[in-house]
C-alpha cells in the first residue's frame, strides 16, 4: 500500500490484472466526459491533432469536399489518471447525440511522474482497454474515429514504443498531443456548450499530468499556458510527506502557489473562469452547484474552499464512503480542488463555471468539422494558428504589423508558387506561423535575433502543432536571415530528410516576404511572381518608388535561385 493526501492509506494505482477486469467491464454504460510519435497526415507526415481512421467504406462528400452529415464518429482520450471514450452521431455540425461514453481508471501517470517510464503493467492495461474501446466501435459501426494521449505517454522515455503496440494490436492511431492543442480542442468543447461572445475567459481544464491555462473568446484561444501541475503528478510528488494531513495540506499550498495566470487579459478583468476536467465536476456535485438548462453548474469559490477544509480533514477511505467518491478520485481530488481555487483567486472570481465537456467533445467536433467542411476547417484552423501565433508574438514585444505584413507576403508568394514548390497545406501553416514569429529573438538581443527566435520557438507550442511541426517553424524562421540550412547546423541536423526538405522549400519564401518590409514601414502593399523560363518575375505593388524593398529582395533572393534554380528579377514601384 502507499500512501496519498493528507498522509492517508490509498489503494495502489488502477493498472492491477485484478482491477483491470473491473476497467474493461460493459463500455456502453454511463457517460462520462471527457511531438513525437504524432500521426501522419495526408502526405504520410506527422500531424499535431490525431488522425481520422476511415474503417471499410468510403464516405458521400459535399460540394466543399468534405463528408455528408448524418456522421458516426468517436474520440478516445488516453490520459494520465483515466481512458475515455465517446461515440457520437451528429445530424448538424454542432449537434451530436452519445451513442456511447465511458471512464477507465487506468493510471498511466502514477509511475511516469515519478521515473519517468510506462510499466510493462500499465502498458497491458492501457492496451487491453483501447483494443475493449476499439471492439465497442466496431459493434457501433463508427467508422471515423480519433485517438489523442495527453502527459503521461508525451513524458514518458518509452511512450513510443506503447503508441507502437497499441496500432499492432488494436489498430488505433493514437496521436500525442500538446498542451496547447489540448487547450484548442477543450475551447471547441465549451464554445459549445457556452456563449462565451467577445468577452475574454479563463479556460482551466486540470488532467492527471498538467493543467493548461488558456485566455479565450467566442473566437479562438487568446493564449495558453501548460502547467506540469495535474491531480496525479502532484499527489505522486507530495505522497511522502508522512501521516500528518495538516502537512500534506501546508505543502500542496506552498506547491500550487507557484501557479502564474499572467497578464494576457490586458486592462480587462476575464468575464469568468471556466473550469473543465473529471475533479471540478466532482466538486461541483459534492458542493451541490446549480445547473442552468444547458447543463452548466455555477461552483461558488466560497463552496469550493469549504469543500477543501473537508476534503483535507478525511482520510482516504472515508471520502469515498461519505462522499461517495470514485477510488480513483477519493485521492486525487484535493490535490484538483487547491488548484482550481488557486486559478479562482488569480482569476478575481467569485464563481467557476463548470460546463460537463472536456477534450472527448472537443475531438469529435473537431473530427465533424474535419470531415465535413475540409476548406472551411483550413480557413479556421489557419486563423486559429495566426491569432496564436500573434499572442505568442505579443509576450515578446515583437512589431506586431510587420509580422503581420511579412505573413501576408509570405502566403501570397507560396499560393503563387504553388506549383513550382509542390508543397501542402500544412507546410502553409508552418510558414505562416514561422512569419508571424520570424522576429521575436530581438526580445532578447537584435546581435543573432534569428538564432534566439529559434530557441523561443522551438520551447513555445501553438495549438494544432506537433513537437516535430514546431520544429520545422522554428527553423523556418531562424533562416529568414544570414546562412541557409547546413549539415552542420545541429538544430536543422536534427530534421529527417523530409522536414529539411520542408525547411529549405520554405525559407526562401520567407526570406524574401522580410525583405520586402525591410523598413517595416508596409510600403509593399502587394506582390505578383510569375514563373517565365528560368526566371522568376516578381512585380511589387506599393508606395514610393521601393528602392530599398528592391535592392533588398536581391540580395535576399539568392537562397531562392539556389534552391528552385530560377533567377529573380525585380520591377514595380512608382518612378
Amino acid at each position: 500500500m502507499t500512501r496519498g493526501a493528507a498522509g492517508a492509506r490509498r489503494p495502489p494505482p488502477f493498472n492491477t490484472p485484478s482491477r483491470r477486469a473491473a476497467t474493461l467491464g460493459p463500455l456502453w454504460r454511463g457517460r462520462g466526459r471527457r511531438g513525437h510519435n504524432a500521426t501522419r497526415d495526408g502526405r504520410g507526415r506527422p500531424g499535431g491533432s490525431g488522425d481520422v481512421q476511415a474503417h471499410v467504406k468510403a464516405t458521400t462528400t459535399n460540394a466543399r469536399g468534405g463528408a455528408v452529415l448524418p456522421l458516426k464518429v468517436a474520440a478516445v482520450d488516453v490520459g494520465s489518471n483515466a481512458i475515455r471514450f465517446l461515440a457520437a452521431r451528429f445530424d448538424e455540425p454542432r449537434r451530436f447525440e452519445v451513442l456511447a461514453a465511458d471512464r477507465f481508471p487506468v493510471r498511466l501517470g502514477h509511475d511516469v511522474f515519478l521515473s519517468g517510464r510506462l510499466t510493462r503493467e500499465a502498458t497491458d492495461a492501457c492496451v487491453a482497454t483501447l483494443g475493449a474501446i476499439v471492439a465497442r466501435l466496431d459493434e457501433l459501426d463508427v467508422r471515423h474515429r480519433r485517438a489523442v494521449a495527453t502527459s503521461a505517454i508525451r513524458e514518458s522515455a518509452n511512450g513510443d514504443k506503447l503508441l507502437e503496440r497499441v496500432r499492432r494490436e488494436t489498430g488505433l492511431e493514437l496521436a500525442v498531443i500538446s498542451g496547447s492543442e489540448e487547450a484548442r480542442l477543450v475551447h471547441l468543447a465549451v464554445a459549445q456548450r457556452m456563449r462565451l461572445g467577445q468577452q475574454r475567459w479563463v479556460l482551466v481544464d486540470l488532467g492527471g499530468g498538467s493543467v493548461e491555462v488558456s485566455l479565450a473568446d467566442e473566437g479562438g484561444v487568446l493564449w495558453s499556458e501548460s502547467h506540469t501541475m495535474g491531480s496525479v503528478r502532484l499527489l505522486e510528488e507530495l505522497s511522502g510527506v508522512g501521516e500528518d494531513p495538516g502537512r500534506f495540506g501546508r505543502l500542496l499550498e506552498e506547491y500550487v502557489a507557484t501557479l502564474r495566470v499572467p497578464a494576457a487579459t490586458g486592462q480587462r478583468r476575464p468575464a469568468g473562469l471556466i473550469a473543465t476536467g473529471g475533479n471540478i465536476e466532482a466538486l461541483a456535485r459534492l458542493a451541490g452547484a446549480a445547473q442552468d438548462d444547458g447543463n452548466v453548474a455555477e461552483l461558488p469559490v466560497a463552496a469550493l474552499r469549504r469543500l477543501i477544509e473537508t476534503l483535507a480533514r478525511l482520510p482516504f477511505r472515508q471520502r469515498v464512503d461519505q462522499l461517495g467518491l470514485r477510488e480513483d478520485r477519493a485521492d486525487v481530488i484535493l490535490p484538483a480542488a487547491m488548484v482550481y481555487e488557486r486559478l479562482a483567486a488569480l482569476a478575481e472570481v467569485t464563481t467557476i463555471h463548470v460546463p460537463h465537456v472536456g477534450i472527448r467533445e472537443g475531438v469529435v467536433l473537431d473530427l465533424v468539422s474535419d470531415l465535413t467542411g475540409k476548406r472551411t476547417r483550413v480557413d479556421r484552423k489557419l486563423q486559429e494558428l495566426l491569432a496564436s501565433a500573434t499572442t505568442l508574438g505579443r509576450r515578446f514585444l515583437f512589431d506586431e504589423g510587420h509580422a503581420t505584413r511579412v505573413g501576408e507576403l509570405s502566403l501570397s508568394l507560396f499560393d503563387q508558387l504553388k506549383k513550382l514548390h509542390g508543397l501542402g497545406e500544412a507546410d502553409r501553416r508552418v510558414l505562416a506561423a514561422a512569419a508571424i514569429l520570424h522576429d521575436i529573438g530581438a526580445f532578447v538581443s537584435y546581435k543573432r535575433h534569428h538564432r534566439h527566435s529559434h530557441y523561443l520557438i522551438a520551447n513555445s507550442e501553438l495549438p494544432g502543432f506537433s513537437p516535430l511541426e514546431m520544429a520545422l517553424v522554428a527553423n523556418v524562421a531562424r533562416y529568414h536571415r544570414r546562412s541557409e540550412p547546413a549539415a552542420d547546423h545541429e538544430e536543422f541536423a536534427a530534421l529527417d530528410a523530409d522536414g529539411q526538405t520542408r525547411v529549405r522549400r520554405l525559407a526562401p519564401l520567407l526570406r524574401m516576404a522580410d525583405a520586402l518590409d525591410r523598413e517595416h514601414l508596409g510600403r509593399v502593399g502587394a506582390v505578383r511572381a510569375r514563373v517565365t523560363g528560368k526566371d522568376l518575375q516578381l512585380r511589387l505593388l506599393g508606395r514610393g518608388d521601393l528602392l530599398l524593398e528592391k535592392w533588398a529582395l536581391k540580395r535576399k533572393a539568392e537562397f531562392f535561385s539556389r534552391e528552385y534554380g530560377l533567377k529573380v528579377r525585380v520591377e514595380g514601384g512608382e518612378p
